[in-house]
């Protein structure tokens, strides 16, 4: 299932997305960009609209 939410806080092992349910999901640094990424600040930042993937519940 693919979502619109927004990043509310990011973390140095990813970033929380609320989208628009009880509790924000977690993004893993992992799975913030196809390529390497060390610091998700790199990537996103509070306030961002992204598009996610929910993968798991």
């Amino acid at each position: 299932m693919s979502l619109e939410g927004t990043v509310t806080n990011v973390a140095a092992f990813g970033a929380f997305v609320d989208i628009g349910v009880h509790q924000d999901g977690l993004v893993h640094v992992s799975q913030l960009a196809d390529r390497f990424v060390k610091d998700p600040h790199e990537v996103v930042k509070a306030g961002d609209v992204v598009r996610v993937r929910v993968t798991e519940v």
